[in-house]
């Protein structure tokens, strides 16, 4: 599994979503600004609703934006199979029977990505409770309580 293309992938993805929440905070703040939503009475809120969305909207620009720069910042070393798991490992594990993917990156936690052989990885960031747990793992760490065995750390 190429690793350094699952990264350039997530990558791409997190700017893919942080261009569109700035195009959808600019549309919000065009609506709380603009004059459709100059108040036409006492009753009507129009512009206080839309300035409450464009608010939300810059929040979670913020956010990607700060995703981005976490991503660009980081590294993702290749581990050797006996390493402990630390932050920029990719794990194949298995769970319940299957095969299972993680890719332990800052940024982009609950995103799954698809690599260039068709698995499915799934990003887990820094808050991710299952990321605490594979920290500090190995390959052959069995998890009994969620059944899962980690077969490679990459």
């Amino acid at each position: 599994m190429d690793k350094a293309a699952l990264v350039e992938s997530l990558k791409a993805l997190v700017k893919s979503q942080y261009a569109r929440a700035l195009s959808a905070l600019a549309g919000a703040t065009e609506a709380a600004t603009g004059d459709d939503t100059k108040a036409e009475g006492k009753y009507d809120t129009r512009g206080l609703e839309a300035s409450y969305l464009a608010a939300g909207q810059a929040e979670q620009a913020d956010e990607l934006a700060q995703a981005v720069a976490q991503l660009e910042a980081a590294t993702f070393p290749d581990y050797d199979f006996d390493d402990p798991i630390g932050p920029g490992a990719l794990i194949e594990a298995e769970r319940d029977g299957e095969l299972v993917y993680y890719l332990l990156a800052p940024a982009g936690g609950g995103l799954t990505l698809e690599s260039d052989e068709g698995e499915l990885v799934t990003v887990l960031g820094s808050e991710a409770p299952l990321r605490a747990r594979l920290m500090e793992q190995s390959s052959g760490s069995i998890l009994d309580d969620i059944d899962l065995t980690i077969l490679e750390v990459m």
